[in-house]
This record gives C-alpha cells, structure tokens and sequence, in this order.
C-alpha cells in the first residue's frame, strides 16, 4: 500500500513538474504500470539525443535531391536542401544537380545566387555539359538580359573545359537575332569567327536568312544565300528555301516564290515536304488566291507528298476567309475520306465560317460530330458559336449554353458572356440582359465597364428602374463605378418615382468605403438638387 502510495506520489510530481519544465522527458504508461506491476521503480530516464543519435540517417542520392529541389517552390529553400546534400559524406554534385538548382534560380531570377554557383562549378572534377548553359542562355533571353546570355555562352569553354560547340553557338546567335540584337549578333558572329575559328555552317546561316525575311530585307537574305553557295559546308537546304519562300509570300511576291520553288526542285533537286508545301498554300490563301492555292495542294499530292491537317485546315481558313463555306465544307469532307482526323483547329475554323453564313444549324451539328468523335471543343469554338446564334437573334439558345455547359464541365470564360450580353444590350432585349448580369455576377464574371454603364441606362429607358438599381448594387459589389453621366441618369428617373433612396443610400456608402473620399454620389445629387 505504501508502495503504490509513494507511486502515486511521484506520479503526481512528475505531472506537475512536467507543465512547468519542458526539459524533462515524457514517460509511457506502459513504462508506469509495468513498474507498478513489478513493484519497482520506474526505468531510468533515456535522453532525448540518444535516441536520436540511434537514428541512422538516410543517404540522399543525386536523384533523390534532384527531385527535392524540383519539388521545392520556394528558390531559397531549394538552394538549402543543394547545400545540405553536398554536405554528406562521400557525396559530390554532378551535372544533374547542377543543372537542377541552376534552371531553379534561373526560373525565379536569383541572379546572384546562379552566379555563387557557377564559381563554384569552376572548382569541381566532375564532368559538365554544355546544355546547362544553353538552358541559361535561354532563360536570359526571355528576360531580355542579353549580355547574361553572351556571359553563358563564355562559360562553357572554362567550366566544360571544351570549345562550344556549333549547336551552342547557334542558339546564342538565333536567341541574339530573335532578341533583334544585330549588332550583339554581329560581334558575336566576327568573335567566334577569330577565337573559335568558326567556319558558319547552313544552320548559322539560316538563323541571318530568317532575321533578314523577318524584318522584310529580302535583297540581304538572298545575298546571305549567294554566299551560303560558295562553300560546301554551308549550301542551302530546305529549311533555307522555304524560309526565303516565306518571306516572298507575305511580301505578296507569290510568283517569285513559285520561281524559287521551281529552281530548288529543278536546279538543286531538293524535295519539298508538307510544311514547304504549306508555306505556298497559305501565301496564296492570304492574298485571296485560294483557288490556285487548291491547285498547289493538287500538284503537291500528284508529286507523292500527301497533305496533312495542316494544310487541309489552311486551305479550309482560306475559302471560309473568302466566305466559299460550301467549298471549305467539301474540303472538310475530302480531309475525313482519306483518314485525317479534324482537331478542333480544324473544327472551328469550318464553325465560324458556317456561322458568318448563316449556317447556324449545321454549325450546331459540327458541334455534336466533335463530341461524338471525342474532340473536346475549346472555349474559342463555343465563342464562335455563342455570336452565331446572337447574330441569328436566337438569343434564348445562347443563354441555354451558357447556363447549361459549365454543369457539363465546359469552361467559359469572360468573353463568352460578353459576347451575349453586348448582343442583347444592342438589341434592347432588357429583361434578359438583366438575369444575365445576374448570372455573370453570381459566377464571378464582370461586365465590361462601357457595358455596364450601357446596361444600366438601357435598363432605366425601358422602365426597368428596379433591375437598373438591382444591377447597380451587384456591380459596385465587384467595385464597379458608374460614370458620372450614369449616376446622373439613374438618380433623375428614380427621383421622379421618388423611390429607392435607400439604396442610393447603400451605394453612397460603397462608394465612400472604396474611394476614402466623397465624390460624386446620388446622394450628394440630391442635397445639391433639393
């Protein structure tokens, strides 16, 4: 009995010393009664860091941290777990995790902390290779910090301890050209030409090709050819021609890119493929001539080189452009005969031609035929549809779709209710431009504020004050300011049926609490008239 009294004594000690010391550990009740049981007392205390030294740790390995800091959002974090592994033993970086950290603090633009790396890449036995850099390069570029990108491109002979290669120097040539760094590129181009004794292959040469029919200089872009032709190394290929085809086809030089594209065949026996091919067809459908664009796909297919859904789909954009829907449509057809799949490109373009003809209906069943063929229509291709059916005044369809589709895990966005609400405010179809504001604003969608300024006037001429001030209130709940024209308008015709001050009351105090000062407010409009 004295025992388990003196127990239950140093229980009830070890209780209340326990709420006031967090140093003491936690003893188990199975510890506690198997000491009872035993009529002893209870075990020796075990410290907390023995414990934890019998705990051996896990071997992080390169994969295992590469995965930790791809998981990681936050860049410093992921800096300290590349810092932490490198601290076990037996454990060296190589280019992998390297390449991880660095695209890593690139992506957040840690400038410094990429630069702390790659002195410390300098240092290390471990082989590098030089896509790290060129991800660099690249990363630079989309920031437009093109001397980083020369910087990357400098780096790779030191820390590679190899020349860069041709594909690197190409990448920062085409990332300098695309930048529109010409004189970056010329500089660089001359450098590499004297440290690397670099002789431009057709690659690099393609890059100034592309750079001169960007920019419409295609007298340059042809002398870049002639002296692409005086070296082996460096001939035209196909991607040279159809650059150049390009670039006469949106200059509207159409019959000088038949000619060139005569002499590659002829004269350099160079194949055209479907994109070349492509090029052609879409010059011709761009300046209206579809029909000798229909010709070129006839002479494309006769030569062995069948069209793909590219090309039907230009062509198909080319006669809707030209509103020949029955012929887009036949186009359509011969596509699905011989085994191609529309994709929802191909889809919608016919859809918004069908609908600038007025072709609603079969619009609608082209819609049907994309969810029986499991081609999931975008929102562009319901857009479409939506200002079909408007233009058509067929208004209480495109509310259905509108109502019905989000249900069926369709997404819409703003514009789609913009699209119907535009519509029916244009044509004074009030009643249902109100239950639509109402469903754009319980959905978290806002009109256009030139809208919703029409909207509330419109309301007010057809008598429908009540829905006008209803409307007001959920709008200037998203922080919606009516211009002062509007307030002015609302206020006269609702001080005229001498009803609903207290909710211009309401919206005073919304607009007190969103602007911090008083402005111009129905309520000040009223103090001032009366």
């Amino acid at each position: 009995m004295n025992s388990v009294g003196v127990s239950f004594r140093n229980q009830r000690s070890f209780s209340s010393s326990s709420t006031s010391s967090s140093l003491l550990p936690w003893i188990s009740p199975l510890q506690f009664l198997k000491a009872n049981s035993q009529k002893r007392d209870p075990p020796p205390e075990i410290p907390y860091t023995l414990t934890e030294s019998q705990r051996k740790p896990r071997f992080v390995s390169h994969e295992t941290a590469i995965n930790l800091i791809k998981r990681e959002r936050d860049p410093q974090r992921a800096l300290e777990i590349f810092n932490r592994v490198s601290e076990q033993k037996g454990f060296s970086h190589n280019n992998a995790t390297y390449g991880t950290i660095l695209h890593k603090l690139v992506q957040s633009k840690k400038f410094q902390a990429i630069d702390s790396i790659l002195r410390q890449m300098t240092y290390e036995t471990c082989k590098f290779h030089e896509g790290v850099f060129l991800n660099l390069m690249k990363h630079f570029s989309k920031f437009s910090l093109h001397d980083r990108v020369l910087e990357m491109f400098y780096a790779i002979q030191p820390i590679v301890r190899e020349k860069p290669s041709l594909k690197a120097i190409s990448t920062c040539l085409n990332l300098l050209i695309e930048s529109n760094q010409v004189d970056l590129a010329r500089h660089f181009l001359l450098n590499s030409k004297k440290s690397l004794r670099l002789r431009p292959n057709t690659c690099i040469f393609n890059i100034l090709v592309k750079h001169h029919c960007k920019n419409g200089d295609l007298e340059s872009a042809f002398e870049v050819v002639k002296e692409m032709k005086k070296s082996r190394v460096s001939y035209p290929n196909l991607i040279t021609y159809s650059t150049l085809m390009g670039g006469l086809c949106e200059s509207g030089r159409l019959k000088e890119a038949i000619e060139l594209f005569e002499e590659m065949v002829a004269k350099d026996q160079i194949l055209p493929d479907v994109l070349t091919y492509n090029i052609l067809i879409n010059g011709f459908c761009c300046r209206g001539k579809v029909d000798r664009a229909r010709k070129i796909m006839e002479f494309m297919k006769n030569n062995g080189c069948n069209p793909n859904l590219f090309n039907y789909s230009t062509l198909i954009n080319g006669f809707c452009k030209e509103g020949r829907w029955q012929e887009a449509k036949e186009v359509f057809v011969e596509m699905e005969s011989i085994g191609l799949k529309p994709d929802t490109i191909g889809y919608t373009t016919l859809i918004n031609c069908l609908c600038r003809a007025a072709q609603i209906e079969e619009a609608m069943e082209l819609l049907k035929e994309m969810k029986e063929k499991e081609c999931q229509a975008d929102v562009v291709t319901l857009n479409v549809l939506l200002g079909g059916l408007c233009r058509e005044g067929r208004f209480q369809d495109a509310l259905q779709m509108l109502e019905k589709l989000p249900y069926e895990g369709v997404y819409l966005n703003k514009a789609s209710y913009r699209i119907v609400l535009n519509s029916l405010c244009q044509k004074d179809e009030m009643e249902k431009a109100a239950k639509l504001v109402g469903l754009m604003l319980d959905r978290g969608f806002v009109p256009h504020y030139a809208t919703s300024n029409d909207l509330l006037i419109r309301l007010c001429k057809a008598g429908m004050v009540d829905d006008a001030v209803t409307a007001l209130v959920g709008l200037a709940e998203t922080g919606f300011k009516p211009e002062p024209h509007c307030w002015e308008f609302l206020t006269e015709l609702n001080c005229k049926e001498r009803k609903l001050l207290s909710v211009f009351e309401l919206l005073d105090e919304l607009v007190i609490k969103e602007s911090g000062q008083r402005s111009f407010s129905p309520i000040n409009y009223l103090d001032y008239n009366f």
